[in-house]
C-alpha cells in the first residue's frame, strides 16, 4: 500500500499541495480527480521521487520512502507512467523492454509484455517512435509492467487515444490491480476513471476535498470541484 501523510510540496517559493493525507491499497485504483492546474501531475511527482517534499512523509507497505530518490523507489516497487507515455523512440520495442528489465531476465520481460499487449509482438522490431499513439502507450504500460511493481503511478493514460484502444488500456489497467497492484490514476475522463475506481479523491488548488467511492461521489461534486467551488462532503 502507498500511504502519503500530510504531504505538501512546490516549486520554489510557490506550494502547489498542502497537507495531503492519500492512501492506495493493494489490489485497488484510487482516481484522483481535479481541474488543471489542481496539483495531481505534481502529487505524482512527489510519489514518484521527482519532487521533494517540504513536509509530510510517505510510506510503502508500512516502509518509510520518504525522500528516496526516483532509482531506490523503483527498486521499491514504484513505477510512473508520466503524460507523454515516456517511451524511447529510437530504440525498437524490443529494446525498449528490455531495457527495463531485470540483467538475465530480457527474454521473460518480452514474453511478459507480450502476453499483456499481443500487439507489441508484432512490433519488437519497429522503432518506438514510428508506433501509433495507442501502440506507444502500451509499451510505455508493458515497460512498467516487465518491471513487476507494487505501486503504479498513471498520468493522463487515456490522452489523444481512440476509444477501442482506452477500453484495452482500461482491461489492462483492471488485470494489474486484480494481481495485487496499487494504482493510483490521474485521468481527463471522469466516467471512465469512476468506472474503474474503488476509491476517489478530488483534488483542487492543492487541496483535498473529497475523499469516499465513486458511489458516494454525485455529478454536483464534481462539477463543483472542476469549477473550482468547494465540495462540502469531504470525509
Amino acid at each position: 500500500m502507498l500511504a502519503l501523510n500530510g504531504i505538501s510540496a512546490g516549486y520554489g517559493d510557490t506550494t502547489v499541495l498542502r497537507d495531503i493525507t492519500l492512501q492506495v491499497p493493494d489490489a485497488s485504483v484510487v482516481a484522483l480527480l481535479g481541474p488543471n492546474g489542481a496539483g495531481k501531475t505534481t502529487l505524482l511527482r512527489v510519489a514518484s521521487g521527482l519532487l521533494p517534499t517540504s513536509a509530510g512523509s510517505m510510506s510503502i507497505d508500512g516502509a518509510d520512502v520518504t525522500g528516496l530518490s526516483p532509482h531506490r523507489l523503483v527498486a521499491a516497487g514504484v513505477c510512473h507512467v508520466p503524460e507523454g507515455r515516456g517511451v524511447f523512440p529510437n530504440l525498437s520495442v524490443r529494446d525498449n523492454l528490455q531495457v527495463q528489465s531485470r540483467r538475465g531476465q530480457e527474454a521473460e520481460a518480452v514474453e511478459r509484455a507480450v502476453h499483456a499487449f499481443p500487439r507489441l509482438g508484432e512490433r519488437l522490431g519497429q522503432l518506438a517512435g514510428t508506433m501509433s499513439g495507442g501502440e506507444q502507450q502500451m509499451l510505455a504500460l508493458a515497460r512498467t509492467y516487465v518491471q513487476k511493481p507494487s505501486v503504479v503511478l498513471l498520468d493522463e493514460v487515456s490522452m489523444g487515444l481512440a476509444p477501442k484502444v482506452v477500453d484495452e488500456i482500461f482491461d489492462f489497467l483492471g488485470r494489474l490491480a486484480g494481481e495485487g497492484v496499487s494504482l493510483l490514476l490521474v485521468e481527463q475522463y471522469v466516467t471512465r476513471a469512476l468506472a474503474a475506481a474503488d476509491y476517489v479523491y478530488l483534488l483542487n488548488r492543492g487541496e483535498i476535498t473529497f475523499v469516499g467511492e465513486p458511489s458516494e461521489l454525485s455529478d454536483e461534486d464534481v462539477f463543483a470541484s472542476y469549477v473550482g467551488a468547494h465540495v462540502g462532503s469531504q470525509s
